[in-house]
């Protein structure tokens, strides 16, 4: 009996959609999960997969045909043998590119697998890929070779460092900021191995808890190290296991510089940087992005002397240049030392210090720094070394990331990747909505990832954070944007709080007055990110935000007043 072909649930609110393009013609052979035809809606385009290996009988519709959630696009007789797809009309042979990783020969799918879904690695984009597709149904297990779930983020990345972040930020009011409030301290001490402990309390609470999620949804936890072999098969510290969906989601690394060795002792990447048992009177941080700042404030807030070497002229590479220049002035303000437009070419450890070689990026006059510890913090590099990707004929980029078409599969038949590991931000949220976006779609739901809307943060103090684009990229595009900014000075709750340092920006478009970017540095700026990320994930305009009814006093009030000023009609200014 045929098997039908349906139109897949597309999302809330979502019940039809059109025809786009049929991807496979009555009579030819499917393979199972192979996309069989597009449709459109006004908010994604998603191809419907053949529910099982066979030969397709007919088109029970055609393009730009209207249809409607759970009705037959086609009928499909389950392992019935077909004719190979119809060759295109030879065009003129494409231009060389860079050839794709040859594959080994690899043995047939397997026929039964031992789960639906395995997805390689359990930090955010990985569990949450994980814990999304169980709820769909679909047999999961995730393989972790740490001793922990949660990857580097829950481990020794953004859960510890805002850990300590949150503790430097209090030892630091306590002994400056207090008694301006009336509250008068004789003398604050620090207790390190005690916020250290305080830290590693939280990393464990929140590992334990990914286990307990895991236990809740069904999803079996392989441990060790996985490697992938082909399409429906991996193995697992040499186990083999098999899987009708392979997804990786193994994150990424450190990035090194050549000719500095990293000991995580005194030179250190960001995972030593965390572990520090005293703190350093001198602290160098190679890199002025996201990752060398926050942990720069937190030792700099805990007595040390922290100087910045960028390589650029400025701090924070992509954010806003108003915003970053504003944020350095501030970080210059607090104490920190800035050596930009300038490179690291040597390290060497001494007995009493670690003596830099600098000189400015275009060469020049060498100088040397003297530090008890350096920090290397020059970013990140996606881990897809040593899994068997090039062995199994998965295309890599030229930065050794996983080539994905937009519902994140590879070039091989079933195999997946999502998060740091592929292109774009290297973001904890970017990863999770992706790996539920990945899930979404192999179910036959409509998965889909703005990219346009995805927030990021700087948790400093001030705090930064922003979603879509910067003056300087609407210019380069050519777009007529207006622009709407408030400063925290101006705001009620912040001049209760005593954080005054700041402002919002929002950027609309000149004609439309639909949200482009909004940017923030000031207090609570990775909270009041949100409304900004969800007016422009709806497509609003700035003037929706300002007659948004915003609870008084509070500092989301700025968002609501910057939003005015793009119109020039802000009230408090």
């Amino acid at each position: 009996m045929p098997t039908e072909i349906k139109v897949p649930t597309l999302g809330e609110s979502v019940t039809t959609a059109t025809v786009g393009k049929w991807l496979k013609q009555p009579g030819e052979a499917v393979k199972e999960d192979e996309p069989v035809v597009e449709l459109e809606t006004d908010k994604v385009s998603v191809e419907v997969p053949a529910p099982a290996a066979g030969r397709l009988e007919n088109h029970a519709v055609k393009e730009g045909d209207e249809v409607e959630v759970g009705a037959v696009l086609a009928l499909l007789e389950a392992g019935a043998a077909g004719k190979a797809a119809a060759p295109a009309a030879q065009a003129a042979a494409p231009a060389q590119s860079a050839p794709a990783p040859k594959a080994a020969a690899q043995a047939a799918p397997p026929a039964e697998t031992d789960y639906d879904v395995v997805v390689i690695g359990a930090g955010p984009g990985g569990y949450v890929c994980a814990i999304r597709a169980a709820q769909l149904g679909f047999k999961v297990a995730c393989v972790e070779k740490r001793a922990t779930l949660g990857g580097t983020c829950l481990n020794v990345g953004c859960i510890p460092s805002k850990a300590l972040l949150q503790s430097s930020e209090n030892y630091h009011a306590a002994g400056h900021d207090f008694a301006a409030h009336g509250v008068l301290i004789d003398s604050v001490k620090l207790d390190l191995a005690k916020m250290q402990a305080r830290k590693a309390d939280i990393v464990g609470a929140n590992v334990k808890g990914v286990e307990f999620l895991f236990k809740k949804n069904g999803i079996t936890w392989l441990k060790g190290h996985g490697k992938v072999e082909g399409t429906g098969r991996l193995s697992v510290d040499g186990k083999p296991v098999t899987a009708k969906h392979i997804i990786i989601a193994s994150g990424s690394d450190s990035a090194n510089l050549p000719g500095i060795e990293v000991d995580e002792k005194v030179i250190v990447t960001s995972t030593g940087a965390l572990e520090l048992s005293e703190v350093p009177k001198r602290l160098v941080v190679i890199g002025g992005g996201v990752i060398g700042l926050e942990l720069g404030s937190v030792w700099q807030r805990l007595g040390a002397e922290v100087t910045v070497v960028e390589f650029l002229d400025r701090l924070v590479p992509g954010t806003d240049n108003e915003v970053a220049a504003q944020f350095q002035k501030l970080l210059t303000k607090q104490g920190f030392k800035m050596k930009l437009g300038h490179k690291v070419t040597k390290a060497e450890k001494t007995k009493k210090a670690v003596v830099l070689s600098i000189e400015p990026s275009a060469g020049g006059t060498v100088e040397t720094l003297e530090a008890d510890v350096v920090l290397v913090a020059v970013g990140r590099t996606a881990a897809s070394k040593n899994m068997g990707l090039e062995e199994a004929g998965i295309a890599l980029d030229k930065r050794g990331r996983v080539e994905v078409d937009a519902h994140y599969a590879t070039n091989i038949p079933g195999i997946y990747a999502i998060g740091d590991v592929i292109a774009g931000p290297m973001l904890a949220h970017k990863a999770e909505e992706e790996g539920v976006a990945l899930a979404e779609l192999l179910a036959g739901q409509a998965g889909h990832v703005n990219y346009d809307a995805i927030p990021g943060v700087i948790y400093t103090w001030p705090e930064v954070a922003s979603v879509g684009f910067t003056e300087e990229q609407l210019k380069d595009k050519g777009v007529a944007y207006k622009t709407g900014k408030f400063p925290f000075l101006a705001n009620g709750r912040a001049r209760a709080l005593g954080m005054t340092d700041g402002f919002v920006k929002v950027l609309a478009d000149k004609q439309t007055d639909r949200v482009l970017g909004v940017h923030i540095i000031g207090p609570a700026a990775g909270e009041l990110i949100a409304e900004a990320t969800m007016a422009i994930e709806f497509g609003a305009s700035a003037e929706d935000i300002g007659r948004v009814c915003h609870a008084h006093p509070t500092l989301s009030e700025a968002v609501k007043e910057a939003a005015l000023g793009a119109d020039n009609r802000a009230i408090n200014i």
